[in-house]
């Protein structure tokens, strides 16, 4: 038995080759919040009968349904692959790095049509019997990546997921020797794309993701399920830098418009040789939005900066971890 709190609840994940076809989980992920539920459309009949006070409980019907929500983690070093690639779409096999134990992931941005999930979250009773909601066709609409000062790499995803299925059996979770990512291992660079040189002061980063979809294709002949959500906009990317005016290099970009490289990187222990655990986030070019410093005080002056990424007409926006994982 577990334990009859969210103490005792697990996520388990597994790529689908077919959208909303289930797969059983093979990877774990440690989480620290967990908001997919399932989400139903109902019809209610409203046709009037002598005297009828109420509409009858018998002429309701359930029309449509779907699931999503947000899930809240930590970057790890581990087994974050399935999501990245959900997230930014391009097929990704880990290349190893020379005969080493090393395994480089390269997620470029990319169309995710056919990048999907099964997700199944174990939510346990008081009792200490661990429900089952498998959530089949799950796409990352969106993810937001954050770390701060003596904080951990968090990220915040946003689900949209064609069914929740009850049916299935709960997969026994097992968990690799995983670490997270964190401040300590925090650079930021900016400049030419592939000549990018440390930012100093910089106490606070963020980027969020966003893929638009069409996620309502509800069709006949489908029981009320929708089919697999495709993208009906551009890729936004956005994000702030909060740091201490130490230097203008953001501050003369927001004042000429001009457009930089950035790159968001952590890197850990090493795997082997010189090659270590890495979480990267490359932006060939980003503009800077707002806000110019100013004075509030006495304080020292901390400018937050947002900025917008945008294409630079050859490069595309990557996100690259090194691990020891072999495949996804």
């Amino acid at each position: 038995m577990a334990i009859g709190s969210g103490l005792g609840s697990q996520l388990g994940l597994a790529v689908e080759s077919v959208y909303g076809t289930y797969v059983a989980p093979t990877k774990f992920t440690e989480f620290t919040k967990s908001g997919i539920v399932l989400r139903k459309q109902t019809a209610q009949s409203a046709g009037i009968a002598a005297n009828r006070l109420m509409a009858l409980s018998s002429r309701r019907v359930p029309t449509t349904q779907d699931a999503g929500g947000s899930v809240d983690l930590e970057v790890v070093n581990k087994g974050m692959g399935p999501l990245l690639q959900t997230l930014m779409g391009t097929s990704v096999t880990p290349v190893q790095q020379m005969a080493t134990a090393a395994y480089l992931q390269t997620h470029t941005l990319a169309d995710t049509a056919g990048k999907s999930l099964t997700m199944q979250m174990g939510v346990p009773l008081t009792t200490g019997t661990v429900t089952d909601k498998t959530y089949v066709g799950c796409k990352v609409i969106s993810a937001e990546f954050s770390c701060e000062v003596s904080g951990m790499l968090t990220a915040s995803l946003e689900i949209d997921a064609k069914n929740c299925d009850e049916t299935q059996t709960l997969a026994a979770a097992s968990y690799s020797n995983m670490a997270p990512f964190h401040f300590g291992q925090m650079g930021l660079k900016t400049g030419s794309f592939g000549t990018e040189t440390s930012l100093d002061g910089v106490r606070k980063v963020s980027v969020k993701i966003e893929r638009g979809m069409a996620v309502d294709r509800y069709y006949a002949g489908a029981n009320g399920l929708k089919a697999e959500p495709i993208s009906n906009d551009q890729v936004k990317i956005t994000g702030s830098i909060e740091m201490d005016y130490v230097n203008t290099t953001l501050d003369d970009l927001h004042t000429s418009d001009g457009a930089t490289s950035l790159v968001w990187e952590f890197v850990g222990p090493i795997i082997a040789s010189t090659y270590r655990e890495t979480f990267r986030i490359v932006l060939p070019a980003i503009k800077v939005d707002d806000a110019p410093p100013s004075v509030e005080g006495f304080d020292v002056i901390k400018p937050t900066y947002s900025f917008t990424a945008l294409y630079d007409g050859t490069n595309l926006p990557k996100i690259e971890y090194m691990s020891t994982d072999v495949t996804l």
